[in-house]
């Protein structure tokens, strides 16, 4: 929800000015693997740097700043109950494309990471099978310097292009610009990845395309499938969250709609039609109960959009509500 006035008629004066590309109160939660929570406030979808254009413009024309995200997959996003007051830029088809050359895949930022990882070892392409087993898009997996399995982000991308929505203008730059670093980049909010360009090795199709399955079969012998986001926290240096989680003795523990998956402790699941805020204040709690018993403060790797509402919730061990 929008708290005051003067944001209200901000973000009238933004959807006036988008016209017919924008939609108010849309459905966000439904826009991300958790499939849980509210509404944007406004959403537009852009499907090229003209669509990101007029964003630019609908935004210079206020007093002030409102809040904006920028949407792929929503595979590393938790939407609060209340929604998110701002503006939501939905990636749309026409940044979901992939080019393949001889040493190199290039992808718009609305790209399934795990499309561009399928292509590019069916390519005879090497470095990017990892990224089979991350349900995000191109864009997102930039912003977050994505990785699994021994490899990241930082570790192939060549260049890529950026909108900077308050400039009003895109910028082919390389990774030194955007400062990866674990789990994390230098790229704003108001900051669009465009596409990214990743640099392989060729290779042999039928290694690389085994080494894709391995990875899809390891992930679903040892990670839950459902509603989630994937981990929930950042492996700690020289450690595992989900080891601290479930030596915390919180595998499987409910809060609601919510629960510590009982397969993979550094994943919480969503139930069908359940409550945002379930999951964070689960996340909450794991992470306080965790620092009480070891020490160690878990960062969150999952990223709550708007404001969740703070209350008790029942919570139970080993999945009962």
């Amino acid at each position: 929800m929008v708290n005051t006035a003067i944001d209200r008629a901000r973000l009238d004066a933004v959807a006036t000015a988008l016209g017919p590309r924008a939609q108010r109160n849309a459905p966000l939660g439904a826009r991300t693997t958790y499939r849980v929570g509210g509404d944007a406030a406004v959403l537009v979808e852009a499907n090229d740097e003209g669509d990101l254009m007029a964003v630019h413009g609908a935004l210079a024309t206020l007093d002030g700043a409102i809040p904006v995200l920028v949407l792929g997959e929503g595979s590393n996003l938790l939407v609060a109950d209340g929604g998110f007051p701002g503006l939501v830029i939905g990636l749309g088809p026409g940044f979901d494309w992939v080019e393949l050359g001889s040493s190199w895949v290039r992808a718009g930022a609305g790209a399934k990471l795990p499309v561009v990882a399928r292509r590019s070892a069916a390519a005879g392409l090497h470095g990017l099978e990892w990224g089979v087993g991350l349900p995000g898009s191109v864009g997102g997996a930039l912003r977050m310097n994505a990785g699994g399995h021994g490899s990241d982000i930082a570790t192939v991308l060549a260049r890529c292009r950026v909108f900077d929505l308050d400039v009003g203008d895109g910028t082919d730059t390389g990774p030194e610009a955007l400062a990866l670093g674990y789990r994390a980049s230098s790229l704003g909010p108001r900051q669009v990845v465009v596409w990214a360009e990743f640099s392989l090795e060729r290779g042999d199709r039928v290694r690389a395309e085994q080494t894709v399955a391995d990875i899809v079969r390891w992930r679903r012998e040892n990670q839950p499938g459902g509603s989630n986001a994937g981990s929930v926290f950042v492996n700690p240096a020289g450690d595992s969250a989900g080891r601290l989680v479930e030596g915390a003795g919180l595998k499987g523990m409910r809060m609601g709609s919510a629960q510590v998956s009982p397969k993979h402790a550094n994943f919480i699941q969503a139930d069908k039609g359940g409550s945002a805020d379930d999951v964070w204040r689960l996340i909450e709690h794991v992470r306080v109960e965790v620092l009480r018993q070891t020490g160690i403060g878990l960062i969150p790797e999952v990223r709550m959009v708007g404001d969740p509402v703070p209350g008790p919730s029942t919570s139970t061990r080993g999945g009962e509500s």
